[in-house]
């Protein structure tokens, strides 16, 4: 599972993206679109992107900017989300860094950004003046709360994050605890992570535009209007008749059984709302008697049951393991163990399907892992084909594309 092509082949092969994005959601969304292959310049101010400097860190690791070409300048987490790219620095509060910028748009099919809204129209590098230089150029980027040339929001200004995203948008208030309490985030970044794989479906649906047309746009994504959509059946309860849907906790509002259950070593997903699962579900357990029961023969009456129909299942998940209770329902009813990420490094699906990309780091500082590609095509094949970049590693490579010479790293 390691990089076997440094030549990149999916579908995006002949698209150029100048990401002038930092930390979480703007990477993550340039990221997927270099893992289709398209060629992503990524432009670090001098110092770098602040997040090369979050550990975890590797054997070799020196600070960006500090160390020799043989040394590490990014951890894990700059390593997930900046696979695929190229690194460039650039000084944007400098006249001919802000001139090498634009020479580049012009050669560009988009440029991608998550400042907050006005910093790149203050610096001579917004919208209007990259589309003057290309005016085929798709401009994406990430706000917070948008930007105000597609709907000015009454917190245009304030700055956005993930945890601030997840709560405005009910996300917290669904993953909290059943019996009331403030909430709780996802244990994943999922309010900058959905932003980003918005931006690169945005991005992708504007390139197409223009190749057909012509005409370059402005396009952004709010993380504010991200996490709505993500948390869809909140809006939808509460726009059919005023349902104020209450914390989840580990159990689907309207399904049952539809969640996790206890095992003796962690926990399983179990998800058996139809009729054929349940039934499947009972005969796994011994409990025929459940088909029939009054208090469990629908969906619905279950979901009026809850106490009981949880009490049933976690009787019987509970004295056994995560392992036995997969091997037990796996092929006939939905369900799979709550993995910890030692368990999905073992998973053969995982392997079988190419999810996890070994590099070797600069230098001689051994190998890591970070995620591979969800998307899969049978023809044009994606992946990682290019580790993460040390900071301005492709000056050289990329000005001399442009016959600029070497006056930037």
């Amino acid at each position: 599972m390691g990089i076997s092509d440094p030549q990149p082949t999916g579908p995006l092969s002949n698209v150029t993206v100048i990401d002038c994005t930092m930390a979480l959601s703007g990477p993550y969304g340039t990221a997927l679109l270099g893992d289709l292959g398209a060629d992503v310049i990524k432009v670090e101010p001098p110092g770098g992107d602040g997040s090369r400097r979050v550990p975890p860190f590797p054997p070799g690791f020196e600070r960006p900017g500090q160390g020799g070409p043989g040394t590490v300048d990014f951890g894990a987490f700059f390593a997930s989300i900046n696979r695929n790219k190229r690194s460039v620095v650039l000084n944007l509060k400098h006249d001919g860094d802000r001139e090498i910028l634009l020479r580049l748009v012009e050669r560009a099919d988009a440029i991608v950004e998550n400042m907050r809204a006005g910093v790149m129209d203050k610096l001579g590098v917004g919208y209007e003046a990259v589309s003057a230089r290309n005016p085929t150029i798709v401009y994406g980027c990430i706000r917070g709360f948008g930007d105000p040339r597609t709907g000015l929001s009454p917190y245009a200004d304030w700055p956005g994050y993930d945890v601030v995203a997840q709560s405005m948008a009910g996300h917290v208030h669904l993953t909290g605890p059943p019996d009331g309490g403030p909430g709780y985030p996802a244990g994943v970044s999922v309010g900058d992570i959905f932003p980003g794989t918005l931006l690169a479906l945005g991005l992708v649906s504007a390139i197409l535009h223009a190749r057909e047309t012509g005409e370059g746009q402005f396009f952004d994504v709010a993380m504010y209007d991200a996490m709505l959509a993500f948390t869809e059946t909140l809006v939808a309860n509460y726009g059919f008749d005023r349902t104020e849907l209450s914390a989840r906790g580990r159990h689907h509002p309207n399904l049952m059984p539809f969640g996790i259950f206890p095992t003796h070593d962690g926990g399983v997903a179990i998800a058996a709302p139809g009729a054929n699962h349940w039934h499947a579900l009972c005969d796994a357990m011994a409990r025929p008697d459940l088909k029939e029961d009054p208090r469990t023969r629908t969906a619905l009456v279950r979901r009026e049951n809850q106490e009981y129909v949880e009490g049933a299942i976690s009787a019987w998940t509970s004295s056994r393991s995560k392992r036995d209770v997969v091997a037990t329902l796996g092929g006939k009813v939905p369900c799979g163990p709550v993995n910890t990420a030692a368990d999905i490094f073992r998973d053969p699906h995982v392997r079988a399907r190419e999810m996890i990309a070994e590099f070797e780091l600069p230098g001689s500082n051994g190998h890591a892992a970070i995620v591979g590609s969800p998307i899969k095509f049978e023809k044009t094949k994606t992946g990682v084909h290019r580790r993460p970049p040390r900071l301005g590693e492709h000056g050289e490579e990329v000005l001399h594309g442009l016959r600029l010479g070497s006056s930037v790293k």
